[in-house]
């Protein structure tokens, strides 16, 4: 992929949404990965602070865990200045340069990346997920807590999920994972359907709201961020 597809400080607006429109083209929501193929699965999630010259900074973490067991395989991470300002819905080109620089630094690539950011479901079709899906040709789903964008019905049992749909375009899911918890949203990112993305991130539920691979994530961001500050 061209190095133009990571402009971490060009904030011209008409040339960041030609490379979301670009990135949407080439996103395949389809199944190129089988579900009962999959060995291994990871998660990523980033978080933000700053430095020592008050300097903001992003830690991003990826956490590998085997398929469909959950066992833990291995973990990296990077912490690096943010170069991109905070846009709502350019929220790529401000976190995808720490996720990619941890992703090349890990020893065993997985078959499958679970994005805590959007996916499709996204007003131009390309959420993190997606993004960084298209950039390494790998699959990617994308899980949040909140929906950036679409409407569907609000599914009430534990296990149910209902569609979401933006521009009479399919592009989730709500998926009730927890009794008492609101729904999460699930979606595509590239390199797997709709269908397969939500049931390959229900089987990665567990006593938890959240899937395994970003629920794991977030731990260990949250211990190496104590560690770095």
């Amino acid at each position: 992929m061209s190095g133009q597809w990571c402009c971490e400080a060009d904030t011209n607006l008409r040339a960041l949404y030609r490379i979301q429109d670009e990135i949407a083209s080439r996103a395949v929501i389809a199944d190129v990965i089988n579900q009962k193929e999959l060995k291994t699965i990871a998660g990523t999630d980033q978080t933000f602070f700053y430095g020592l010259q008050a300097e903001e900074m992003i830690a991003s973490a990826i956490v590998v865990l085997g398929y469909p067991s959950l066992k833990f395989i291995s973990y990296s991470h990077s912490v690096m200045p943010v170069a991109f300002p905070y846009i709502s819905g350019l929220l790529s080109f401000r976190e995808a340069p720490a996720i990619l620089k941890a992703f090349y630094a890990l020893k065993n690539k997985p078959d499958l990346l679970v994005i805590n950011r959007c996916g499709i479901n996204h007003p131009r079709f390309a959420g993190l997920a997606t993004y960084i899906g298209v950039i390494l040709n790998v699959a990617t789903i994308g899980v949040t807590k909140s929906n950036l964008c679409g409407s569907g019905e609000v599914p009430r049992e534990e296990g149910e999920a209902k569609v979401i749909k933006y521009r009479d375009r399919a592009v989730g899911y709500y998926l009730k994972s927890k009794k008492g918890s609101k729904p999460i949203i699930v979606a595509s990112g590239h390199n797997v359907s709709l269908e397969t993305s939500l049931a390959i991130i229900k089987s990665c539920i567990c006593k938890h709201k959240l899937p395994e691979p970003t629920r794991i994530a977030h731990l260990c961001i949250n211990k190496i961020r104590k560690q770095i500050r």
